[in-house]
């Protein structure tokens, strides 16, 4: 039979604060176990939470990118539930008035845009971390460590639009780079500020019933998000194609076997006795806060990718790769300002910068070569000090180092030569080693030329200007 997939996703964004959602602890990542602590989040007897503003700020701006509506007044709630890293042992999260509702996201699917329908955004806090000894299946011992404890969470829940892990992983991507964009979140799936969990089921394709869905948890890469959700539908195909029935679950993703495995029963909300929290007042939104978060809302990738088509006229693929992450276009833009022409820079940041960050397996933001020495770099290409082919050399050489340029050119002797009975000179000798494609070239073989180029330029080390090179070649040849 011919099954279709149906899915979706539910993402949980850290939200960028310096504190907690609900007390005055550090978000920091990697401090030491256990010193981002306070009494609010460990739940002392006593204690009252208060909301951080900045948190719903943050939740309204993704909200309003995401085209939703922002409700004037939602709720926080108590989820109860044997949370063993929350030591109130329920998690205060929204359930029944949520912040932002009615939204959408267009994301590529099959050439074509795709709408991919939002059903929610609410805000709720984190977890605290179980560290366990020992393998995946047999932890021996547990240690907690509560640090993360009252981050503060957005949960961005999509229809279930999604028909393919490939449209998943989209989704996701699409999603991260607007969150970065409005500087709401880092992004950093590694780190698990972005996490994803998503419900999948199948169905014969043109049935309008869902199948039964299981929940999939456990997914930190955009890759892990295909594999899991690939492996998970051909699971669910295989049992009913054996006659037994899907059961309705929550799965984990183990990445290292490359399959899922059941963990538990899938709850149903009314399992987690939801009920507004007593200590919280609810959170009142009017419009004029939502009209001065719209006015401050920054460029979206959208907009700025045909920005980049209009004012540096760069070609769509062009605007495409140099707009996936801010921190590229950031470099893109600065590396222009800096003197650079915006197609030679596009060119160069695509094909020389990125080799260099994916073979490294660097981020930009951490890049070793600034905007301006890279268009120091182009100054030294543009007045012929160096020719195009040493300007990699000395890229090469900039990105292990840090350092400039000219310092680099100086140093290791690489200027071009324009000396032009030097450059004679190093034809008349190439010339002289090869009389075979001498004899070809003058006999009407043409291709020949590019041969003698290359030995010219080999003899010369790369620095003879090439425009020199192939005038006094000819010359010479003729």
């Amino acid at each position: 039979m011919d099954y279709e997939a149906v899915i979706g996703l539910e993402v949980h964004a850290q939200l960028l604060t310096k504190s907690k959602i609900f007390c005055g602890c550090s978000t920091e990542f990697g401090a030491p176990p256990n010193t981002h602590v306070c009494p609010v989040c460990l739940g002392m007897p006593g204690v009252l939470p208060v909301l951080n503003r900045q948190v719903a700020e943050f939740a309204i701006r993704a909200g309003l990118a995401l085209h939703c509506r922002i409700r004037e007044k939602s709720l926080f709630a108590r989820k109860n539930y044997f949370y063993p890293d929350l030591p109130k042992g329920y998690q205060i999260s929204m359930f029944e008035a949520p912040l932002c509702e009615h939204g959408w996201l267009e994301i590529p699917a099959d050439g074509k845009s795709k709408r991919v329908s939002i059903i929610r955004i609410h805000l709720e806090e984190d977890a605290g971390k179980l560290v366990h000894a020992g393998d995946f299946d047999s932890a021996v011992e547990s240690f907690v460590d509560l640090n993360r404890a009252g981050v503060p969470l957005m949960e961005i829940v999509s229809g279930p639009d999604l028909r393919s892990p490939e449209e998943a992983a989209e989704y996701m991507r699409t999603l991260r780079n607007i969150l970065v964009y409005l500087e709401v979140c880092d992004g950093n799936m590694e780190e698990g500020s972005l996490r994803c969990d998503a419900n999948v089921s199948i169905r014969p394709r043109g049935e309008e019933k869902f199948g039964t869905r299981a929940e999939l948890k456990n997914m930190n890469s955009f890759r892990h998000v295909e594999k899991a959700l690939a492996f998970e539908i051909e699971r669910q195909k295989r049992v009913l194609e054996s006659g037994g029935k899907v059961v309705q679950e929550t799965r984990l993703w183990n990445a290292e076997a490359g399959k899922t495995l059941g963990m538990r029963g899938k709850e149903e909300s009314h399992d987690y006795r939801y009920f507004p929290d007593p200590d919280l007042v609810p959170l009142v939104v009017d419009r004029e806060w939502v009209e001065r978060v719209r006015k401050n809302l920054p460029e979206l990738p959208e907009q700025k990718r045909a920005r980049f088509v209009s004012e540096y006229g760069l070609p769509e693929y062009d605007a495409g790769v140099l707009t996936a992450e801010k921190a590229l276009a950031d470099y893109f833009e600065a590396t222009v300002k800096a003197g650079v022409e915006p197609k030679p820079a596009s060119n160069w940041i695509m094909a020389e910068l990125l080799r260099e960050l994916k073979d490294d397996e660097k981020d930009v933001r951490d890049c070793p070569v600034r905007p301006e020495q890279l268009a120091a770099l182009f100054r030294l290409m543009k007045d012929g000090t160096i020719s195009g082919k040493i300007a990699k050399v000395v890229f090469s050489d900039m990105y292990k180092t840090g350092r400039d340029p000219a310092a680099i050119v100086e140093e290791k002797g690489l200027k071009q030569v324009t000396d032009t009975a030097a450059i004679e000179q190093a034809i008349d000798e190439v010339i002289a080693k090869n009389p075979t494609q001498l004899e070809q070239y003058r006999s009407g073989k043409t291709k020949v030329f590019g041969f003698f180029v290359g030995q010219v330029m080999k003899a010369t080390q790369g620095k003879a200007n090439p425009e020199l090179v192939n005038e006094l070649l000819k010359k010479k040849l003729g």
